[in-house]
């Protein structure tokens, strides 16, 4: 254990990570390697109200809501949730200003951050202790590198989500046999210039190809109006399921889980799909799936990001700031179709596709 951080095993830790999906996934993974550890140990998390929807029915972990909704009043929310709650050590896994307000709230010794490089919004200013320095590194390790910090040990990654009985049943349904089950996210967050999202035409194709190939095609996806849009006009043939807008996070999850391969560019569902050990066909070009992709899957991930940074940032990969973001609406379009039917293709075809664990 590092003498610089901890001295004794904590009883109490503080976990903050309040969003986005992909990233509480990846805390999730810090948490339970900590559980495998250090199971006596009591974690209180302070989280997002969307996130909670996913993870806070774990029965091992404390729960506590931050609805960014309801401005200043979120933070007394907070506050009084923890009430006279003293922790060992705090791990601010979250550097945004809205987050790093809270962490002088937070009754702790230790408020471990990131490193000043990673400390968005000047979190450094907010924290006491640093995660190391790190250069190329997954948003996963970056987070597994608090564990590391504070002396827990390497185990094998795990996230046991929990889900009822209810939303499994809802995911059978749409199961077929001898049918490979593909669950189709189209659209990313709906985020000022995030340009994440492929074109309905190329989505179309895919589609077609998938049918053919004897596969049974549920598109998914939230409320947005883009993301209504984009579920209309991808099953306006027929071919495939429309649940976009139609499903909560636990159903989502559910069908992932249940599915044999999910298909989307960089969004929370290439995370979910990681953490019920599902195949994911991420589709990356304005954001560096060696960052940010599906972290088990990264042979199945198309990657134009190196074309895209060339074309419309003039600098290769290795010459960018590690996680620089291609912000041009036309960089999506160097995916081609034939990219990803290649990787269809070769998914479909390994040995029949043996079904992963569920």
């Amino acid at each position: 254990m590092s003498d610089l951080i901890l001295k004794t095993l904590p009883k109490t830790i503080c976990v903050i990570r309040l969003s986005a999906i992909g990233d509480t996934c990846h805390a999730l993974a810090v948490v339970r390697r900590i559980q495998d550890n250090w199971p006596e140990a009591k974690i209180t998390w302070i989280i997002g109200k969307t996130e909670a929807q996913l993870l806070a029915d774990i029965p091992d972990i404390e729960f506590i809501i931050f609805d960014k909704s309801k401005g200043l009043h979120a933070y007394r929310e907070v506050r009084y949730a923890l009430g006279d709650k003293t922790f060992d050590i705090a791990l601010c896994m979250h550097a945004s200003m809205r987050v790093n307000l809270l962490y002088r709230s937070i009754r702790a010794p230790i408020r471990l951050g990131f490193d000043r490089e990673r400390a968005k919004d000047f979190q450094w200013m907010f924290t006491n202790k640093r995660i190391a320095a790190a250069h190329g590194e997954h948003a996963l390790e970056a987070m597994m590198s608090f564990a590391s910090a504070i002396g827990v040990a390497p185990q094998p990654i795990r996230w046991d989500i929990p889900l009822d009985e209810d939303v499994r049943e809802f995911a059978a349904d749409y199961r077929s046999p001898n049918r490979p089950l593909v669950v189709v996210s189209p659209c990313s967050s709906n985020r000022s210039r995030n340009f994440r999202n492929w074109s309905v035409e190329n989505y179309t194709v895919m589609i077609e190809h998938l049918v053919s190939r004897g596969c049974r095609v549920v598109l998914t996806g939230g409320p947005s109006a883009l993301e209504i849009e984009y579920g209309a006009a991808l099953s306006a043939n027929g071919v495939a399921d429309n649940l976009v807008g139609k499903t909560s996070l636990k159903q989502l999850a559910a069908l992932i889980n249940a599915a044999d391969l999910v298909i989307c560019p960089d969004s929370g569902p290439a995370h979910m799909a990681t953490a019920f050990s599902t195949p994911v066909l991420g589709l990356y070009a304005t954001s560096n799936p060696d960052r940010t992709g599906p972290f088990a899957s990264r042979e199945l991930t198309v990657n134009r990001y190196p074309d895209a940074a060339m074309k419309y940032l003039g600098k290769s990969v290795e010459k960018l700031h590690w996680g620089r973001r291609v912000r041009h609406p036309d960089a999506m379009g160097l995916i081609t179709v034939n990219d990803v039917v290649s990787k269809i293709d070769s998914f479909l075809d390994i040995d029949s596709k043996p079904e992963h664990a569920r």
